[in-house]
């Protein structure tokens, strides 16, 4: 089961998430999260995941414009793009040819109706997370059973799954919906922004065992 770690703000958590043995760890330059990372302080946090692990390093943007994605992927060494925000599908087929770089699309899922036409995101992975004010990271759930029905109706698309997931829940939430992979960041955390050792070790060790 691939694991993502979200929200990153660190250089020691860099470090201690890359060396976990995860596989993609997530910076957040979405001016309005609690998680907010300045470009400069990105670039340094990249170089330290680099330096400790092969770990995939996913960007995550909301609403931002082309210039300024391109801005941040000619300062930040970034693997995969996460737009967060209300980008359409033609917005993410632009930014995925003028970054070179896979993109993910995060969508809000609330009820059954949010899953119609799934696929006609030109993306590389749809990452489903709980609707909430502050674009994900809050620790809410979604139905999961929708992630499921999600995943059933269209098995040709890779599904992360976020929203509220812990150590104690991710288990059972892999074996319900089997997804491409999981998302966390509030639920290891000790205050946003900052990764608990404990919960860290215990979710990826979760993951793993039912993955």
């Amino acid at each position: 089961m691939r694991v993502k770690v979200c929200g990153v703000t660190l250089p020691d958590d860099a470090a201690r998430v890359a060396t976990a043995g995860v596989d993609f760890i997530g910076l957040n330059f979405w001016p309005k999260s609690k998680r907010h990372l300045s470009v400069d302080r990105g670039a340094m946090l990249a170089s330290i995941v680099r330096s400790t692990s092969t770990a995939k390093i996913v960007g995550v943007f909301v609403n931002a414009d082309l210039d300024e994605i391109q801005s941040i992927c000619a300062r930040v060494d970034l693997d995969v793009l996460q737009l967060h925000g209300d980008e359409s599908p033609d917005f993410v087929k632009r930014v995925s040819l003028a970054v070179f770089r896979p993109v993910w699309k995060a969508l809000a899922i609330g009820s059954a109706r949010d899953l119609e036409n799934l696929d006609r995101w030109p993306a590389e992975a749809l990452l489903l997370d709980a609707p909430t004010p502050g674009r994900g990271g809050a620790g809410a759930r979604f139905d999961w059973n929708l992630a499921r029905a999600a995943r059933e109706r269209y098995p040709k698309l890779s599904f992360v799954l976020a929203g509220g997931l812990d150590p104690e829940n991710v288990g059972g939430a892999i074996e319900l919906v089997k997804p491409w992979a999981v998302d966390v960041a509030s639920g290891v955390e000790a205050a946003p922004g900052i990764k608990d050792p404990d919960k860290l070790a215990a979710f990826i060790g979760a993951s793993r065992l039912a993955g």
